[in-house]
């Protein structure tokens, strides 16, 4: 069937192009061939799982480790407050570390916080001032008993 050739109207042709069968072509590299890494097992033919390890699902440099270390900013250039802790884990009483590649910044204060993940910052988003206070707080008490 040409997609382009149909008589019906043009949302029904766009909609039968669009459902129409794709294949894909998984190139030279056979999935079964190569070992699998642990956690990465391929038991029921999971083609995500196999072309995650085609494309570097292991590597631990950032030169090799895909699309999301390129989005992680470079040590040193970005600083939040709480020496970039996680404000929700300081809200908590736990100290964790976050690269600030996940932030927001406080439209009144203009402060930076970094969050070590983005479910972190959207429970942060739904009461921002009280887990601030909460984490100044607890980072003022955390200070405090460092110093002595």
């Amino acid at each position: 069937m040409a997609c382009g050739r149909h008589y019906a109207p043009w949302f029904v042709a766009a909609t039968a192009c669009a459902l129409a069968p794709v294949s894909v072509s998984a190139g030279p590299t056979d999935p079964a061939a190569q070992p699998p890494a642990p956690g990465l097992e391929n038991p029921s033919g999971d083609t995500f799982r196999a072309a995650a390890l085609r494309h570097g699902a292991r590597a631990t440099d950032a030169d090799h480790a895909g699309i999301w270390k390129a989005a992680t900013p470079p040590d040193g250039t970005m600083q939040g407050e709480f020496a970039n802790a996680d404000p929700l884990g300081l809200s908590a009483g736990v100290s964790i570390p976050a690269d600030c590649s996940i932030n927001w910044v406080d439209p009144d204060s203009r402060k930076r916080y970094c969050f070590s993940s983005a479910t972190s910052l959207v429970v942060f988003l739904e009461a921002p001032h009280t887990y601030l206070a909460r984490a100044r707080e607890n980072w003022d008490r955390t200070r405090a008993n460092a110093d002595r």
